[in-house]
């Protein structure tokens, strides 16, 4: 429909409100699915909005002002025209529609669902791509009406859609707002609210202080309880990246914990949203000090394993079953992997058991050393892969993660990954050199098989494996043709340096690299003051 009509029809004074509602649904109907706009009727959107403002700031009929919502939903993708929504008056307008606008800590009981929910995603809309709205949020206290509004969810109880885009919005607000992140923290308790939300939405019953009973025959999670608890989760995610420093933040932070360790054993309806509701949880971990993460392992109810002192692994085998789903996708491994790497990595190195169960699943005693390090199937396999990534984040997350499996030793990661796989890492860590990390671990060694022992002379350091005999090139060749060689090789290896296309490197005392005259000229420096000793 030509928007020159739906303004004609809109700005007219004398147009009634069906006249208005009819051709807004033509207008929404043709657009639903419209994300890029014209930018030549840029200021003709404007003035649709300004003047959609204006009609839902009168008192006019629900259904017209559903129609409107709708309407300014569409035209809020386009983050050029909502100047005239992103004012104080046009703000306070779509709060009083979504029933945000209330006394104290109480909000307008919802009479009519439909308008409601159109003008929360209108909100999520406007918030999300205006920085000047995002601020008149924070003024006009749209956190604490949202607050109000879903402290009713567990009491009276809401429709699924006002509660789904409800905590959607207090979840673009806690992100993209510190201050009103703070204020939903300490004044409005919001992760109190957040943890009574979840326990409703999973149905939560508590055996212990910081135990969950999860029923694994239990039927799957709803998808639009999923939804929800997705919501929540993120949110949370948003209120948990600051430190809490008292002992009811400690308490908070192992009832989320627990939650978590429940959320990860469960299963929604299809297996793409279980993956993507594990996800949340795992970035929602990620965020809890390790202290607290012994909680995940601490199942009285269920059931440990002796050799681990009686701790209950099954969520780490989740945490190890996810990471080996998201490395077989082969794609975005930044988003999919950093998350999970960091949760296991920082959990094996404050967590013995968790550690000893981990390295039990993902670098076995060696039996096989035929395969390079990143030939094969295996979980190592597929890591030692990782190590060599494009992407310097993903690398170095594997390479962490293997590291501390090992206790930071140097040799032990060496056996595992090859010299050539490691010495990323080495590098950076000024291990090269040998040595181990700063990391405090157990005094227990890791034992070798016999197969590994009887072929460990014959493994090539660097490739980590044993190579079949190849033939010696120089075998054949005189002297002088080996001295020909030899200097054919140093000056082709001058000319790279001098054109600095290459830089020749060594290692420094300190197990850094260097530039190979840096290196040399230290190690004479060190050699001269032992004489002079």
């Amino acid at each position: 429909m030509d928007l020159n009509i739906v303004l004609s029809k809109v700005e007219s004074r004398i147009s009634n409100e069906e006249e208005i509602e009819s051709v807004l649904r033509e207008y929404n109907r043709e657009n639903s699915q419209t994300f890029n706009f014209d930018p030549k009727e840029e200021e003709k959107r404007k003035k649709l909005c300004e003047e959609l403002i204006r009609i839902l700031g009168k008192d006019v009929q629900a259904s017209c002002q559903t129609m409107c919502l709708e309407t300014l939903r569409i035209l809020s993708r386009d983050k050029k025209v909502l100047g005239p929504v992103a004012t104080k008056q046009g703000m306070l307008v779509l709060a009083q529609l979504a029933a945000l606008q209330g006394t104290g800590e109480s909000v307008p009981e919802i009479l009519e669902v439909g308008l409601v929910v159109e003008a929360l995603k209108c909100l999520c809309n406007v918030i999300f791509n205006s920085v000047a709205a995002q601020q008149l949020s924070a003024e006009i206290n749209l956190a604490s009406g949202l607050c109000a509004r879903l402290r009713m969810y567990t009491g009276q109880g809401l429709s699924h859609e006002v509660a789904l885009f409800s905590l959607r919005l207090l979840f673009l607000l806690s992100a993209l707002r510190t201050d009103v992140r703070s204020c939903l923290r300490q004044e409005l308790k919001a992760v109190d609210l957040l943890i009574e939300i979840l326990e409703h939405i999973l149905s939560i019953k508590w055996v212990g202080k910081y135990e969950v009973a999860t029923d694994l025959e239990a039927p799957p999670l709803p998808l639009e309880d999923n939804e929800r608890a997705m919501e929540a989760l993120k949110t949370l995610f948003n209120l948990t990246l600051s430190d809490f420093n008292d002992e009811d933040g400690a308490h908070q932070l192992r009832l989320i914990t627990a939650i978590m360790r429940h959320v990860l054993m469960i299963k929604t309806q299809t297996e793409d949203k279980t993956e993507e509701l594990h996800s949340h949880a795992i970035n929602l971990l990620s965020n809890i000090p390790v202290l607290f993460l012994d909680v995940m392992i601490s199942v009285q109810s269920q059931g440990g394993i002796e050799e681990y002192s009686g701790k209950n692994m099954d969520v780490i085998q989740v945490l190890l079953d996810f990471m080996v789903k998201r490395i077989d996708k082969g794609s975005n491994f930044k988003e999919g992997l950093t998350p999970v790497f960091s949760l296991m990595t920082e959990s094996s190195r404050h967590h013995r058991d968790i550690r000893k169960y981990i390295k039990a699943q993902v670098l076995p005693p060696l039996k096989d050393v035929k395969n390079r390090p990143e030939v094969g199937t295996t979980i190592r396999n597929k890591l030692v892969r990782l190590m060599t990534h494009v992407d310097t984040g993903v690398k170095q997350s594997a390479a962490e993660f293997l590291f501390v499996l090992c206790k930071e030793s140097v040799d032990n990661l060496l056996k595992y990954t090859g010299y050539g796989n490691a010495a990323g890492l080495l590098a950076a860590r000024g291990l090269l050199a040998g040595g181990r990390g700063g990391g405090q671990y157990s005094e227990d060694e890791d034992s070798d098989t016999e197969e590994y022992k009887s072929v460990k002379p014959f493994i090539n350091p660097i490739t980590g494996h044993v190579e079949e005999p190849m033939p010696n090139p120089i075998e054949e060749m005189t002297e002088e043709q080996k001295e020909y060689e030899a200097l054919k090789l140093v000056n082709m290896f001058d000319q790279l340096s001098r054109q600095q296309i290459i830089q020749p490197m060594g290692v420094k005392q300190d197990g850094t690299i260097a530039p190979l005259a840096e290196a040399i000229s230290q190690c004479n420096m060190e050699s001269c003051s032992s004489d002079s000793d």
